[in-house]
This record gives C-alpha cells, sequence and structure tokens, in this order.
C-alpha cells in the first residue's frame, strides 16, 4: 500500500494502482451499482481525449512544463486507447456532478504519467493529479463534456445499425412485394395489402427515426470545456477555451464547438433530456414493430401464422417442438427498460438547482445503457430475425381467396348498401363475393377483374 493525504486527511492506496486518494474515498462512498465507469468505454475515450487536449492547451499558454504535458498526453492517449479502463473503478452511481469520475481520471493520468516520467505512483510534487492534470478545469465542464462526447459516438453507431436493420426490413418488402394479405385494423380484417408493403413501412418507420436520432448530432457537438465551475471561465482564459475545443475536436474527431452561453451550458440539461425522449420514441416504435412480428407468425396452426420467424432455441421445457419469438420478446424488454431509463432522465434534468445540476451521472449511465441496448437490440433482430423471415404463402393465398375484405374495392361500383348487404350474405352462406355478385349480374367478369386486381385493390403495379 502507499499513503495519500488530501484536506480530509490520510488513507491508503493500493501501490500499484494508479488511481489514488479520491477515488479511493469515491468506491468507499458510493458502493451502489456495482458497475464501474471502466464498463463505460466511450465516456473514459472522452475523459482520455478531453486530458490530452488540455494538456495540450495549457502548454501552448505557458501554464504547463512542456515535458509534463507531453506525458500527460501520452498517458491520456493511453486511457483512450482503453489500455486503463480497469483503472476506472468508481461507481457509476455517485454525488458530486460527476467528480468521483474526473478525480478518477485525473489520478489515473497523473500517476501513469509520473511513470512515464521516471516517478513512483503517488509523487505528486513531480506531477499532480489537480495542478497538472486539472489544469483550467472543473469537474463541471469536463464531465459534461465528456458525457457529449461518449453520447454522440454512441448515437453515430445506433444509427448506423438503425440503418442496416432498416435495410433489411427493405429487403424483405422487395421480396414480398406480390404477395396479396389482408390488412388489419382493430385486429379485424380490412382490406387487402401486400405483405411486401407491410415490411416496407417497417423500414420506413425506422428510417424516419433514424432522421430524428441524426438531429441530435449537432446539439450534443455543443460543448461547456473551458466554463470550468459555473461558466464564468474562472481560472480558465479565453486562449484557453479556444485552444483547448480546437485540440479535442481534434483528437476525438468530433467537430465540437463552444457553447454560446457557457453559464446556460453549463447548468442546462436539457439537451439530455431530448436525446432520451427521441431514443424512446424510436425505441417504443421498434418493440410496435416486433409485436406485430409476433402477431404475424403467431400459431404456427392457431394463430395468424402469416409469415415464419427462424427459430433459434427450443421455446419450452414442458411443449415439445414449441417455438417462441424469443427476439422480438427481447426487443420489447429493451424498449420498457428505455421508458424507464427515459423517466430517470427527467427527472434528473428536473432536479438541477442554479448553476448546476449535480444529477447527470444517472443521466448518464442511463442514456449511454440505452444507446448500447438499442443498438444491440436492432443488430440482434437484424442477425437473428428479420434477416430469415418467410412468408406462408399458401395460406395467405388461402386467405385471400375466401376473405370478404376484398368487397370494399367494388363499393365505387355497387354502393354502400349494396355491397354491405352482400357481405352480411357471404358470411351468412360460407360464399365468395365475386360469385354473389355474378349470380346477382350486378357486374360483368370484366369489370371485377379490374377492380379487384392488384393495382386497384394495393396500389401495387402486378
Amino acid at each position: 500500500m502507499r499513503t495519500e493525504t488530501d484536506s480530509l486527511g490520510a488513507l491508503e492506496v493500493p501501490a500499484d494502482a494508479y488511481w489514488g486518494i479520491s477515488t479511493q474515498r469515491a468506491v468507499e462512498n458510493f458502493p451502489v451499482s456495482g458497475r464501474p465507469i471502466g464498463g463505460l468505454r466511450k465516456l473514459i475515450w472522452a475523459f482520455g481525449a478531453i486530458k490530452a487536449a488540455a494538456a495540450q492547451a495549457n502548454a501552448a499558454q505557458g501554464l504547463l512544463d512542456p515535458d509534463c504535458a507531453e506525458a500527460i498526453t501520452v498517458a491520456s492517449r493511453e486511457v483512450m486507447g482503453g489500455e486503463l479502463d480497469q483503472q476506472f473503478i468508481v461507481d457509476r452511481i455517485q454525488g458530486g456532478a460527476g467528480t468521483s469520475t474526473n478525480m478518477n481520471a485525473n489520478e489515473v493520468v497523473a500517476n501513469r504519467a509520473l511513470e512515464l516520467l521516471g516517478f513512483a505512483k503517488g509523487e505528486y510534487t513531480r506531477l499532480d493529479p489537480i495542478d497538472h492534470v486539472n489544469r483550467s478545469q472543473s469537474t463541471n465542464d469536463t464531465y459534461p463534456t465528456a458525457a457529449k462526447l461518449a453520447l454522440h459516438e454512441e448515437l453515430v453507431e445506433l444509427c448506423a445499425e438503425h440503418e442496416l436493420l432498416a435495410e433489411a426490413f427493405a429487403s424483405k418488402g422487395r421480396e414480398f412485394a406480390t404477395i396479396v394479405k389482408v390488412g388489419r385494423t382493430q385486429l379485424q380484417d380490412a382490406v387487402p395489402m401486400t405483405l411486401g408493403q407491410e415490411f416496407g413501412a417497417f423500414a420506413d418507420t425506422l428510417r424516419e427515426d433514424r432522421l430524428r436520432l441524426l438531429e441530435l448530432l449537432p446539439h450534443l457537438r455543443e460543448i461547456n470545456l473551458g466554463a470550468t465551475a459555473i461558466g464564468t471561465g474562472i481560472t480558465a482564459s479565453d486562449a484557453y477555451r479556444c485552444a483547448v475545443v480546437a485540440e479535442l475536436a481534434l483528437l476525438s474527431g468530433v467537430p465540437v464547438v463552444s457553447a454560446e452561453n457557457l453559464v446556460e451550458a453549463t447548468s442546462d440539461t436539457g439537451v439530455f433530456m431530448l436525446l432520451s425522449g427521441v431514443v424512446k420514441r424510436a425505441a417504443m416504435k421498434l418493440s410496435k414493430i416486433c409485436n406485430d412480428l409476433r402477431l404475424l407468425s403467431s400459431g404456427p396452426q392457431a394463430g395468424f401464422g402469416e409469415i415464419h420467424l427462424p427459430a433459434v432455441q427450443a421455446g419450452s421445457s414442458i411443449m415439445p417442438g414449441k417455438v417462441n419469438p424469443v427476439i422480438p420478446e427481447m426487443v420489447n424488454q429493451v424498449a420498457f427498460r428505455i421508458a424507464g431509463a427515459d423517466t430517470t432522465v427527467t427527472m434528473a434534468a428536473e432536479a438541477g438547482q442554479l448553476q448546476l445540476n449535480a444529477f447527470e451521472p444517472v443521466m448518464v449511465d442511463a442514456l449511454l445503457e440505452s444507446l448500447q441496448w438499442l443498438r444491440t437490440a436492432c443488430r440482434l433482430l437484424r442477425e437473428r430475425c428479420a434477416e430469415g423471415i418467410t412468408a406462408n404463402e399458401p395460406l395467405l393465398a388461402r386467405r385471400m381467396d375466401e376473405s370478404l375484405s376484398v368487397a370494399t374495392a367494388l363499393t365505387p361500383l355497387l354502393g354502400y348498401a349494396v355491397t354491405a348487404k352482400l357481405i352480411k350474405e357471404a358470411s351468412a352462406q360460407s360464399r365468395s363475393i365475386v360469385e354473389l355478385v355474378l349470380e346477382h349480374q350486378l357486374l360483368s367478369r370484366e369489370q371485377i377483374e379490374a377492380a379487384l386486381s392488384l393495382a386497384a385493390l394495393t396500389g401495387v403495379a402486378s
């Protein structure tokens, strides 16, 4: 062990640990979720980028010795690369508006930089976590900046996966383009459509959600780095702020810009609430698609049975041969969890007070988890379900032959009242509409064929 001291006194830290006393205190104070921040890869990457950018900006302003700045930069790049993730041990749920996370980063970078300079861990007179690594910074500008960077990158990956899933449904839409089926409203037979139109609608609703998600990216690129404690920029010069934002854009590859009003940007968490709401919307709409897939594949004998989902595992420990729609069910549950996370973010955003919101850690954890889970759910739904869906064409053809739903297409020729009477008669006698129309000599066969063509029924050219 090694002994470190702070304003509260002395504390022992494992000798080989890159973290220090602030991190050790946080570990003891917040044994909450059992999930350390080191598991949030993109958040740790973002903190590494911020510390490297700050070191370069401070050096450019003559605020850091070049050797220290270089060591901090190298150590920070290792943090970016994931080489020190296991050293980020603070729980994701923590008091202090993220101070423990920022200090965990400061200490890990400082001790690794000391090692690179040939000194022992804890020799802070040579290079200090606060005076050097945290120079010109505060938790209140580094934590929200890191959060936005991490969320930006997660959102980019989600949008890419979302588009792949949309294309999988679009491909099925093309494959099923001429397969006619009965459309339904309120679970009752409505009018004919094609299975291709149904799957094409799935694709387009996903793509519409992707556009809404992409619209959030510029909001996440607006940061308050250089604002320090409450947005006034105390202890950081304007020159530093301009330099550190430019360095961060270069290091991260994300074109971040400085917020126009840093006081507002430091206290306002509206972007997190906005992101959460749009992600929830995307999750709920995807869940609805999965509900449709479960209904359309239900049975296989006593349900809708219109499509077959890939069988990926046995469905029962008691009923031989049973196969359940487990992939759509998984997606449903992800959506439920995201809805709960949105409530968490909403409450945490509302609970902010005056110049700071102290509850960003729970918002960030909820949002990163939502984005990661939804991305994974999209991938699994595509790979293990959507791409392998097949149509039950014999059943769909038989149902269309028996269906009275085509009668709606005859109303322009026969009128609503006459058509309704025919439907009632056909239902009572278990006969087809076409048969009765011909029997009553209401229309010619040519008129019926034209009215009941694929184009007339569904709008799809045959």
